[in-house]
């Protein structure tokens, strides 16, 4: 039998698949592809190079540019050697982040001819409220899903295609347009582009919608980092694309700037964005005064 690969977001919705009893295996691809110029389609090792630098950037050095660089590597080869042979099953969210890396795999699919690719996208479930995404669903919810799984179309591959060019070069006029379509082979898409926009620089704070919710929120009294994360999770509809990695780099970033508008107080200077021995319990973060 030709057991089917599937490839989820989260770590932490990997896990549920792995314990849900679908045939097959599990790969959780890595990246944030909403983020940073990089190079459309099948990447090159200059471009994986690339990826690995800023992402090591991106999360303050918590995740060392090496052990990056292999692990993009190896999703890679996985999916070379799995595309042409293997059924691959597509489960995502509807979210900016999913969304982003649902249109660059199915465009890397399609460089390498996957045949039989079916996918997954599942923007709500019974009984949760808010829904953000696949990590809220237990083990035996999840298999309750798989009966939904659809082939992919030949539009929807074109129109991958399409939008993962447009996520990587950043196209703010493309992504505009994408974001006021009526109808899209990939039905998510409009609404994760409007999100990407909304994170673009505000022209007159320079700030984007989560950094500004995360100073909203410590201009409002919340001081501690889960305080920070449940007044903003509270604010910004579902589905929710940020994890707690990317809104600490964001509160980090408005500690750096000039002048800073927080100040982080704890046993470090930045709040840590990966594995740490600081917990982040011991941090506190205050606004700053604008200067006169």
């Amino acid at each position: 039998m030709n057991l089917p690969l599937h490839i989820t977001s989260g770590d932490c919705a990997g896990e549920s698949l792995a314990q849900a009893g679908l045939p097959g295996d599990i790969l959780v691809w890595h990246d944030v592809l909403y983020d940073g110029l990089r190079k459309p389609g099948w990447p090159d090792a200059a471009t994986l190079e690339a990826r690995a630098a800023m992402l090591e950037a991106t999360t303050g050095g918590g995740l060392v540019r090496a052990r990056i660089l292999n692990g993009l590597r190896r999703q890679y080869q996985g999916l070379a050697e799995t595309a042409p042979a293997r059924p691959i099953v597509l489960w995502f969210d509807a979210c900016l982040f999913d969304m982003a890396m649902l249109a660059h795999i199915l465009a890397c699919l399609r460089v390498e001819r996957a045949r039989d690719v079916a996918l997954l996208c599942i923007d709500a479930f019974p009984g949760i409220e808010p829904y953000h995404g696949l990590g809220q669903l237990r083990p035996d919810q999840l298999a309750s899903c798989f009966a939904r799984r659809r082939p992919v179309t030949a539009a929807q591959f074109d129109f991958a295609v399409d939008v993962d060019r447009v996520f990587a070069e950043q196209d703010l006029d493309a992504l505009s347009r994408m974001s006021r379509m009526a109808a899209s082979p990939l039905p998510w898409m409009p609404d994760a582009a409007a999100r990407w926009i909304a994170e673009q620089p505000d022209p007159a704070t320079g700030l984007g919608r989560l950094a500004t919710l995360a100073l909203d929120a410590i201009r409002s009294g919340c001081a501690t980092p889960a305080a920070i994360f449940a007044a903003v999770a509270a604010a910004d509809p579902p589905p929710q694309y940020w994890g707690d990695t990317r809104l600490w780099w964001k509160i980090n970033d408005l500690a750096e700037r000039i002048p800073p508008l927080v100040r982080i107080d704890g046993p470090a200077p930045r709040l840590p964005q990966w594995e740490s021995a600081y917990p982040l319990d011991a941090f506190r973060i205050v606004p700053v005064a604008a200067p006169e």
